[in-house]
């Protein structure tokens, strides 16, 4: 499975794509805002970091619209993948966007139904919000395994991105799941790094060591 980071954060991108252990960056006008800086100027440093997926949203709402601010998104580079809403404008414009062989991430997904009529418009990927379900009382993880099973039964290329995720154990459930992509928030990366075990494993053979080392 595909790890991406879901940030803004110039440092945090550059934090993980050093570690070898991110592959994209999902963004979107909520964390480019939360940076407080220039959108172009933040798009063009990540794309100066990372060699793989870089989404970035367009915020039209018309599909006329959603094309030719896409085709201006892509002008940052071969890596970058346009997040496309999932409203029937946005299935529109993606339809269009994959004939003009730009990237398009479908987003704002919340069932099966919703993914399967974006992979049927094109989509590149497709993004189910699994936090968002949760916190409304569903049980998002559901989607990602019911979607995953329709692309299985009928070789559909899009990919599976869970998003909005919470907590390290959504990481595994998407991949156990067959999700392709899950993208990550920097805190739970964190999380993902760390264990109480791990902490005190370390702590033991430092002591063992300081007991060797004087002897």
């Amino acid at each position: 499975m595909e790890i991406y980071i879901d940030t803004a954060e110039i440092a945090a991108i550059k934090k993980y794509w050093d570690m070898g252990v991110i592959d994209g960056v999902t963004t979107n006008p909520t964390l480019i805002a939360r940076s407080g800086r220039v959108f172009s100027e933040v798009v063009a440093e990540i794309a100066a970091i990372v060699k793989g997926p870089i989404s970035v949203e367009a915020v039209s709402n018309k599909a006329e619209e959603l094309i030719t601010e896409s085709k201006k998104l892509a002008e940052y580079g071969k890596h970058i993948v346009i997040k496309i809403p999932m409203t029937a404008e946005g299935l529109k414009a993606t339809k269009e966007l994959t004939k003009l062989g730009i990237k398009t991430n479908v987003t704002l997904i919340f069932s099966a139904s919703q993914a399967l009529l974006a992979a049927k418009a094109g989509a590149t990927y497709v993004s189910i919000f699994v936090g968002r379900l949760d916190d409304n009382g569903h049980e998002g993880m559901d989607v990602v395994w019911e979607t995953s099973q329709i692309f299985q039964n009928y070789g559909i290329e899009s990919k599976i991105i869970t998003a909005s995720i919470r907590h390290p154990r959504h990481v595994i459930d998407a991949a156990k799941a067959g999700s392709h992509v899950a993208t990550i928030p920097p805190s739970i990366l964190d999380k993902m790094i760390e264990h109480p075990l791990t902490d005190n494993g370390l702590a033991k053979f430092a002591e063992d060591w300081a007991k060797v080392s004087k002897s």
